[in-house]
């Protein structure tokens, strides 16, 4: 397992190491907006899991609202953006290596079978009652 990278680590990677839409690129903006903000201090709560975890279910529940509420796709666009800026900040702030994650839980959830339930498929380990 590769070491995960802190703030400093991702400021720290150079220009070569990530482009536009890689995964190093995205991680080393979330970066970038941590250190500009200086999460990392504790004074701003900016890595408080509690604080984030809340301001991820703000955030979820505007996706949501822009779904239900017919929202023209750029609004649904730039919401699940939020979403994902988020996460990345999460396994920044945990320092935990969300790409390792990532490739590990997608080749296991690959060799799963769907099951339809009432309200449509799903890809999980549970079985649903008939």
């Amino acid at each position: 397992m590769a070491q995960p990278l802190s703030v400093d680590d991702w400021m720290n990677l150079e220009e070569n190491d990530y482009s536009k839409g890689s995964w190093n690129s995205m991680m080393r903006k979330v970066a970038e907006f941590h250190d500009k903000h200086d999460f990392e201090n504790r004074e701003n709560n900016g890595h408080d899991m509690g604080y984030r975890v809340a301001l991820t279910v703000e955030e979820l529940g505007e996706f949501a609202a822009s779904i239900t509420k017919g929202k023209p796709i750029e609004e649904v666009g730039e919401e699940l953006a939020d979403l994902l800026i988020l996460i990345l900040g999460h396994s920044l702030a945990l320092k935990i290596d969300l790409a390792e994650y990532f490739d590990n839980k997608i080749n296991r959830i690959m060799k799963r079978e769907a099951i339809r339930g009432r309200l449509g498929i799903r890809v999980t380990e549970y079985k649903t009652e008939s």
